[in-house]
């Protein structure tokens, strides 16, 4: 038994090397392959002036430094490890552990250089490079002395941010004086428009005293025109009361007597 683990040992090793090797190897000539293909475009650039080269090398060693980190993570991503870790499934089927194996790395390798290239794009690293070899050359003609770090991380963190925060500041500034004129207009309007409800009410008061005078004055001219058409009638009622009243008194005088 000890002997059998042992070859098998072995054999995984032997196997994970091999595939290991493999893969770097592919990575290698897929990487080389796509730095070639990426420094190519800015090769005849680079070949115009020698102040050109700087661009040629920082893309070159970002692409190389890409390409060793890759190798090194897939190079410790071998199959000793794979078998090593899924042992049990290894003894079973062994050509299947290492079909599967070969699988994932070529699945993760191809799906680190497509994070890697959609980095580079997604993060425009190509005008960062540009940007960055400007300066560079704005930074050869320029006299005045280069900014060091002063070896105090805070001193160095406030020289950075403090300009941003004073352009920040200055311009919350202006958006506040804007704010508040546009506060004062609007506060105008108001005071202005509370004026006129206030106008309008006191002319709506004075309209429905008028309003309540006039029928006040409407009544009383009423009941005097009533009154001076109902007195006549009134009159005439009271004399033929009166006079009923004597002819009644008249007739019963008459049938006592009789």
């Amino acid at each position: 038994m000890e002997e059998a683990g042992e070859t098998t040992q072995e054999e995984i090793r032997h196997k994970g090397a091999k595939s290991s090797g493999d893969n770097v190897e592919d990575q290698s000539s897929n990487a080389t392959g796509d730095v070639s293909s990426q420094s190519s475009g800015h090769g005849n650039d680079s070949r115009r002036s020698d102040g050109a080269e700087p661009r040629r090398n920082r893309l070159l060693l970002f692409n190389k430094v890409m390409e060793k980190s890759l190798q090194k993570f897939i190079s410790d991503a071998n199959f000793h490890r794979f078998a090593h870790t899924f042992h049990p499934f290894y003894k079973k089927n062994p050509q299947v552990t290492e079909n599967i194996h070969k699988q994932f790395i070529e699945d993760l390798q191809r799906t680190i250089q497509d994070d890697i290239n959609k980095l580079i794009e997604e993060g425009e690293l190509q005008c960062k490079l540009d940007e960055l070899n400007k300066l560079e050359e704005a930074a050869k003609n320029s006299q005045d002395p280069a900014w060091r770090p002063s070896g105090v991380p805070e001193q160095d963190l406030c020289s950075f941010v403090t300009p941003y925060y004073l352009k920040q500041e200055a311009y919350l500034r202006r958006e506040l004086k804007k704010i508040l004129q546009e506060n004062a207009v609007l506060a105008q309007r108001v005071q202005a428009g509370r004026e006129g409800i206030a106008q309008t009410e006191q002319r709506i008061a004075t309209a429905v005293d008028e309003w309540k005078v006039s029928k006040m004055k409407s009544h009383c001219i009423g009941g005097h025109r009533a009154a001076q058409v109902l007195w006549p009638v009134y009159g005439m009622c009271q004399f033929w009361l009166w006079f009923s009243n004597i002819v009644f008194s008249l007739f019963l005088s008459f049938f006592l007597h009789l």
